[in-house]
């Protein structure tokens, strides 16, 4: 083994170690309480503390997002090293995609004419619609969320802690020439030590302590104004927060109408067992068993309430007309219907009439539609469908 001797410093290494020995000795002896210890203000440690706060909290915030989005820890670690190597994520088909597949694969093999192989089908391309939101959810949601929150700890919290270690080294050097000023003026009226008398070294260490000092109010100001920065930290992670929530609506109400619009595909279907779309049941236990109780919950609606389910009692679904969607609409409640673009259905008037509303049939669906939404195709037409 070569050891380069020639930039081996003895007397640097015996300094270093010096040094590093009498700041355990004075560590040892604050928390002893046998020597004095500089205190930082009130305001300073309130600040120090909710510094603190804010980083424990929010590593545990981003930890759990992350679990939540990505459950398995060995692909949260594959995407953390592809992401510090500046590398692309590995494109990996999640569980409901893996599903899909199998499903729509299964329904070719049973028959794509049979009522099992179509539904299968028709599930298994729900399912790759519902895989690439959840993709689309975790991508936004480590854009808007995680992202800025782990920037924050690497940058921000980084520096804070960075400078809060200076300001620490810079409260021990005080403390240090603290104690040997104190020392200098114990040694008054004795006599020289090394050639240095007592009054020059009580100067000495006062313009020591001084250089301290200055240097220790310097560093506590720094800190102090990034330690201050960390409210304006978190205005910003409450809308970093905000946009998560608006993802996670946008996530949930794309899931819901994959699986509204699945429903009127699988009603279609119909078959030996035809599919009851589950909105339908909502509404008939509804109506059978809470409809006297929602009434009596909320007084001012228990007339337009009655209205509404006369209206799905009396209606003649004989004479029903076809209509065509002029644009979207989304169901307010149970007793609406979700509706497309240019989709096709039928209405006929509700009984009594309603100025706002008709009533509507969708596949199996029936419910009410607002009037101003849909255009009649045919006036003479009649459903007998």
């Amino acid at each position: 083994m070569n050891i380069n001797l020639s930039n081996f410093n003895m007397k640097s290494l015996v300094k270093e170690a010096g040094s590093t020995i009498s700041r355990v000795v004075q560590l040892t002896e604050e928390k002893l309480g046998t020597t004095e210890r500089t205190e930082y203000d009130i305001h300073f440690q309130n600040l120090a503390e909710r510094a603190d706060v804010t980083k424990s909290w929010t590593e545990k915030i981003v930890r759990d997002t992350e679990s939540v989005l990505i459950p398995n820890p060995q692909n949260r670690v594959e995407d953390y090293i592809f992401e510090k190597i500046e590398k692309s994520k590995p494109k990996r088909l999640s569980n409901l995609e893996h599903l899909a597949l199998d499903m729509i694969e299964a329904g070719g093999d049973f028959g794509q004419d049979l009522p099992y192989g179509q539904a299968l089908i028709k599930v298994g391309q729900a399912e790759q619609k519902l895989g690439q939101c959840e993709h689309d959810f975790i991508a936004t949601s480590g854009i808007c969320f995680t992202q800025p929150l782990r920037k924050f700890l690497e940058g921000e919290m980084k520096t804070i802690s960075k400078e809060r270690g200076l300001l620490e080294t810079k409260r021990l050097d005080l403390d240090a020439c603290k104690n040997r000023v104190k020392k200098a003026r114990s040694m008054l009226g004795q006599q020289s030590k090394d050639g240095i008398s007592p009054e020059a070294a009580l100067e000495q260490a006062e313009r020591d302590l001084r250089v301290a000092q200055a240097e220790f109010d310097r560093q506590a100001e720094i800190t102090k104004l990034l330690l201050d920065g960390i409210s304006t930290s978190q205005a910003s992670h409450l809308r970093h927060l905000h946009a998560f929530v608006q993802t996670q609506v946008r996530y949930y109400k794309q899931c819901g109408d994959v699986m509204d619009q699945l429903q009127r595909e699988l009603a279609n279907l119909g078959g030996p067992t035809p599919y009851t779309p589950i909105d339908l049941l909502d509404a008939t236990k509804s109506s059978a068993a809470g409809g006297m109780s929602v009434g009596a919950r909320n007084p001012g609606n228990s007339s337009q309430q009655k209205a509404n389910q006369s209206m799905q009692l009396n209606v003649s679904t004989d004479q029903m007309q076809r209509a065509r969607v002029l644009c979207s609409y989304d169901a307010k409640d149970h007793t609406e219907l979700n509706l497309s673009a240019n989709e096709v259905i039928f209405v006929t008037e509700c009984s009594p009439v309603n100025e706002d509303y008709m009533y509507g049939k969708q596949g199996l669906m029936k419910g009410l539609v607002p009037r101003a939404f849909v255009e009649m195709l045919d006036d003479e037409q009649k459903d007998d469908y």
